[in-house]
């Protein structure tokens, strides 16, 4: 009984599972939840010593963690709370982590709004834009162009397998954006249409590489070659921090369901006696090269991808270490 880690709360845990179905998703709403969940972590405790609610801290931190590892803006979020969390007492504990939690959220909120603002200077009237995947970040610089009265229109990729793309057409259509809805193939044809790419980030590198859904490092290569400027909007809870000392970030490989049904498999291979011939791959982001971009926009400004790094060690120093694995 000693060694078995202490129980958290049934809010982190269906928090944990919505991140990983993906029915929490986008790298805001990720951290918002993370955070929320720790706050109710820190509020329900039954712990009755600062080391075992710390332990319960940590072991929440963890199972929210677990959950999306390229995700960086969850354990950033993560990083946030604990990092902050300080008293001698169960209750000061407990007062400082929730304190945390709704600074943190407060934050975020208007982080996104002010990354719009600055986005949206770079928006023309008139201008077409073309996304991928679905970015509440890269949506904030279009509606805030949008509110200073400039006309945008969009050519939206689908985004296969999950088609997150429909969910940016739904909400431009909503706003009144004349939308082009393609498939992820016809990007490269439809470039010529477009005045920009606007995608948001999974994660940045301390290189200025951006970690994106599949798919965004060849819109990108596409992109350059057709002169058109890729901007990359992602609020600084998407900054890698551990990529500064040397650490790769991880590519999440999701199920092969998404791609291939059991019907459609067996229509290509033998399910009973199976197939070691035949696998599928399903990997969820991939890594655009800094030359590809021409512009990372936070809520700090925008930068050229060479100079992130300057502001990742500005806001979380020159290493960093888990605080849900000390």
């Amino acid at each position: 009984m000693g060694n078995e880690a202490p129980a958290v709360d049934p809010v982190v845990e269906s928090t944990a599972a919505d991140i990983a179905a993906m029915r929490i998703r986008g790298a805001a709403a990720i951290a918002d939840a993370a955070a929320a969940a720790l706050a109710i972590q820190a509020e329900r405790s039954d712990a009755v010593t600062p080391g075992a609610f710390r332990t319960q801290l940590r072991v929440a931190a963890r199972t929210l963690y677990e959950t999306r590892p390229t995700a960086v803006s969850l354990p950033n979020a993560l990083r946030y709370v604990l990092r902050g969390t300080d008293g001698d007492s169960v209750d000061e504990l407990r007062s400082s982590t929730i304190d945390r939690a709704e600074t943190f959220r407060e934050d975020l909120e208007d982080a996104q709004t002010t990354l719009g603002k600055i986005g949206s200077n770079r928006l023309r009237d008139g201008d077409v834009v073309m996304t991928h995947c679905h970015s509440t970040d890269a949506l904030a610089c279009i509606e805030a162009a949008l509110d200073d009265g400039k006309r945008i229109e969009a050519i939206v990729t689908e985004t296969r397998p999950r088609k997150q793309g429909h969910i940016t057409a739904r909400e431009l259509r909503e706003w009144g954006v004349p939308v082009t809805l393609i498939v992820d193939n016809a990007a490269r044809r439809y470039l010529d249409d477009a005045d920009h790419v606007l995608v948001g980030a999974d994660s940045i590198a301390a290189d200025g590489g951006v970690i994106n859904k599949i798919g965004t490092s060849g819109l990108a290569v596409n992109a350059r070659e057709r002169g058109v400027p890729v901007m990359v909007a992602a609020q600084t809870i998407k900054l890698h921090p551990g990529t500064m000392t040397g650490h790769t970030v991880a590519i999440e490989m999701r199920d092969e369901t998404e791609v291939l049904t059991s019907s459609e498999r067996s229509e290509i291979t033998d399910l009973e006696d199976g197939d070691d011939g035949f696998t599928v791959e399903n990997p969820a982001f991939d890594v655009t090269p800094p030359r590809h971009v021409d512009a990372i926009v936070t809520e700090h400004g925008q930068f050229p991808p060479e100079s992130v790094v300057t502001l990742m060690r500005e806001l979380f120093g020159e290493t960093t270490t888990e605080p849900w694995e000390t």
